[in-house]
């Protein structure tokens, strides 16, 4: 009877383990800030961020999903358990470090502002009377709330702010570095109309990190060694190259 039962113990533990092993994580991303993370012709996400975390977790040795959800769902599904991580341009800042936690940093990054090609302002005190959009929640839209004498007008998605500006209903947005270069410059639509002005430099240097439910260390841990390996093994700068062109320093 012993035998048994120890043999029917260690079949639910062998069970158990295989299932623990064969755990898949829900990654969430707002898939509309190109070059980091959109949707691709063939309806697929992809992105630089999109190829980091997948060969993070390759290194890491476990499964990803990655699901699109909108950016003001993000955060509320790492609380509530739906997601596991979210790798969506999200900047490690203090204040979310008191509610999240955050891998180490995988890239820098600064706020360009985007004009119409005719502005002649080249600073934040040329923005004076002018309204700047950018997507509810981010870091440029925090900066645009800094500027003084500067209304800020905020939109679920990035690309709509673009289109605001593009057909002059704002003056202006202010956005991460990589995507507004991909709207303002790679993009013949707006780029006729559009230029990146300046960057904000008085502002801090900003680095992306992947957020978790704040605790789960054990995740935190596990990326962070796939992001260590990813680095070393040169992975990092093929992927810098491929989407961005050269390798940041």
């Amino acid at each position: 009877m012993l035998k048994k039962i120890l043999f029917t113990l260690s079949m639910v533990f062998l069970a158990t383990s295989a299932f623990a092993a064969e755990k898949t994580y829900l990654v969430g991303t707002d898939a509309t800030w190109p070059p980091m993370e959109y949707i691709g012709p063939d309806k697929q996400i992809i992105g630089y961020e999109v190829d980091y975390v997948k060969a993070v977790a390759k290194e890491a040795g476990i499964k990803i999903e990655i699901k699109n959800v909108a950016w003001d769902g993000l955060f509320a599904g790492l609380d509530s358990g739906r997601l596991d991580v979210v790798v969506s341009s999200v900047t490690i800042t203090n204040d979310r470090k008191k509610v999240m936690e955050f891998t180490d940093s995988f890239y820098k990054v600064k706020q360009a502002v985007i004009l119409p090609k005719d502005s002649t302002a080249t600073s934040v005190a040329d923005l004076k009377g002018d309204t700047l959009g950018a997507q509810t929640g981010t870091t440029g839209y925090f900066a645009i709330q800094k500027m003084d004498g500067v209304t800020a007008k905020s939109y679920d998605e990035i690309s709509y702010a673009i289109e605001s500006a593009y057909t002059g209903r704002i003056d202006g947005v202010v956005c991460d570095e990589p995507t507004a270069a991909s709207f303002a410059l790679m993009r013949k639509e707006y780029s006729d109309k559009l230029k990146i002005a300046f960057i904000l430099e008085d502002a801090e240097v900003e680095e992306y990190g992947m957020a978790l439910k704040k605790g789960n260390t054990e995740l935190r841990d596990i990326l962070n060694k796939g992001i260590e390996q990813v680095r070393a093994k040169g992975i990092e700068a093929e992927l810098q190259k491929k989407w961005f062109g050269s390798v940041q320093e």
